[in-house]
């Protein structure tokens, strides 16, 4: 009995040191994410597959090689009657043929078909790496998100649990007042009241932390979803130095989307080459080394054996193949203006995006300013609150309003700080730059 009150205890201990929370740094998070998340791994994976296929044998340059084998055989009955009327008869007459071929053929000119598509695997090779780039540059972006929310609502649940406290701080007056006879029942029925409002409110908050917590535990694909992650950051810090026209620059040359439309754009001119290369003579070289061996049970010889090589080269000149050839060439230079139009498009996209979004950006860090001095005016303003309403010169519903006026200056000040930080980390990742995250 005593040893098994022990293992209880010991499992007890052991539970309680896992579930101490387990603080991390915005970078531990994105280094975690980075290594776990599926998505960048599908990513990684793809973009290994384009880096395999760039090849000069998966090109064309190279020449093919074949080695081949066949063994057969045959079973055959043959009657035969001559034409002085004598019969003969065969029975199961094993010939056997065995042949062996090696060959080797080579595509010396196709019209540049094999150079220009060398070229295409090397874009898509590229557009394996932006993949992967824009898969990382998304998650380290929606980590950055999901981290600083997971700040924010703590910080509100922080603000709510003052507001427990200073609901609790007046129950204690209100009951204080009314066993001295100084205070009514009615003014502490409401303050029980405005507390439990407080508590419930609290309450909700928790879970909206604890949503926020195992977000981002999927995100880093823990195995464990409810991982106890506790954020290093207590505060959002923020960037307000950020220049539009250097982060105009720096999307132009470092945007993702916008570096994969282009490298479509290149890969659909490669296209319309190939196409064009179709209407080329071509040039092609093949030779054969062969061994054949035949045995026979009746005839003449009892095997035959034959060996030698062969060689040949085949010039060809497309002259009509039913108009396809221009139809081809005509879709490839459609496709090609497709994925111009659809380059400038999402540039388009992005230059309006990075006009909203800095305008966002600039307008909440003047609205910052103008909170953070709502802040120390409301903090200010509830000193002088509690102190006159211990003296009783206060009302109960005057000093739950300057507490509700409080509560709201704090969340609207946390909510700004989060949406500045939010248009922050949309400005660094349109522009190429949320790697300065890492």
């Amino acid at each position: 009995m005593h040893r098994l009150l022990l293992s209880f205890i010991m499992i007890l201990f052991g539970a309680g040191i896992y579930a101490q929370p387990q603080q991390l740094s915005l970078q531990d998070v994105i280094a975690i994410g980075l290594e776990n998340n599926y998505s960048v791994r599908v990513a990684r994976n793809q973009q290994q597959i384009s880096a395999n296929n760039h090849t000069l044998g998966n090109a064309g340059f190279l020449p093919s090689v074949d080695l081949r084998s066949q063994h057969s055989g045959t079973y055959t009955n043959t009657d035969r009657t001559g034409f002085d009327g004598q019969k003969t008869a065969l029975r199961n007459v094993h010939n056997t043929v065995t042949n062996a071929n090696l060959g080797v053929g080579w595509m010396i000119f196709d019209g540049f078909r094999v150079q220009t598509t060398y070229d295409k695997l090397a874009a898509l090779k590229e557009m394996g790496n932006l993949n992967a780039r824009i898969a990382i540059e998304n998650l380290v972006a929606n980590l950055t998100a999901e981290y600083y929310n997971l700040v924010q609502q703590k910080r509100l649940l922080s603000n709510l649990q003052f507001a427990v406290e200073l609901s609790r701080e007046r129950v204690r007056i209100d009951e204080e007042r009314f066993l001295l006879g100084s205070g009514s029942r009615l003014q502490l029925l409401q303050a029980e009241v405005f507390l439990n409002a407080d508590s419930s409110r609290m309450t909700r908050q928790e879970e909206v932390v604890r949503a926020s917590r195992i977000r981002l535990n999927e995100m880093m694909a823990m195995e464990d979803l409810r991982f106890p992650l506790k954020t290093t950051d207590t505060i959002i810090p923020l960037n307000d130095i950020l220049i539009y026209e250097t982060l105009e620059a720096s999307m132009k040359n470092n945007n993702a989307s916008l570096e994969m439309a282009s490298k479509e754009h290149t890969i659909s001119q490669y296209d319309e080459k190939i196409a064009r290369s179709q209407a080329y003579p071509y040039v092609q070289l093949s030779s054969a080394y062969s061994l054949s061996h035949n045995t026979f049970q009746s005839g003449t010889f009892s095997d035959q054996q034959t060996y030698g090589m062969n060689y040949g080269i085949t010039l060809g000149i497309p002259l009509f193949d039913g108009l396809n050839q221009r139809r081809r060439v005509n879709n490839a230079r459609i496709a090609s203006d497709i994925s111009r139009l659809r380059f400038e498009d999402i540039e388009n996209a992005l230059m309006a995006d990075l006009i909203t979004t800095y305008n966002v950006y600039l307008n909440n860090l003047r609205l910052l300013e103008m909170e953070t001095q709502n802040l120390s005016v409301a903090y200010e303003t509830l000193d002088i609150a509690f102190e006159r309403y211990r003296l009783g010169d206060l009302s109960g519903f005057e000093l739950r309003e300057v507490q509700k006026t409080l509560l709201e200056a704090e969340e609207r000040l946390v909510t700004i700080q989060y949406q500045t930080k939010r248009a922050e980390i949309s400005l660094l990742h349109i522009s190429g730059r949320i790697s300065d995250y890492l």
